[in-house]
């Protein structure tokens, strides 16, 4: 298994902010802490492309990058960067 950084962490809102900052953190609170009624086609898009990178079969920009688009989709995207 191969844990990536984010180039940028992601900063989300659920009940409290948080900054994401790689690929076992985006896919812990994708499958932990999302809310479960806010699990739409983005999220399953996001945690798809979370374990991919784990599994070294896809680069950790597009797991960034559906992570922020679940994120946005749940309406708990609060920015990308510090």
């Amino acid at each position: 298994m191969r844990n990536e950084s984010f180039d940028v962490p992601v900063t989300i809102e659920t009940d409290r902010q948080l900054a994401v900052t790689d690929t076992v953190q985006a896919a812990e609170m994708l499958i932990e802490a999302w809310p479960k009624d806010r699990r739409g086609p983005k999220y399953r898009a996001a945690l798809r492309a979370c374990m991919d990178v784990l599994e070294q079969r896809r680069g950790v920009a597009g797991a960034r990058k559906a992570f922020i688009a679940a994120a946005k989709e749940a309406h708990v995207f609060v920015r990308a960067g510090s």
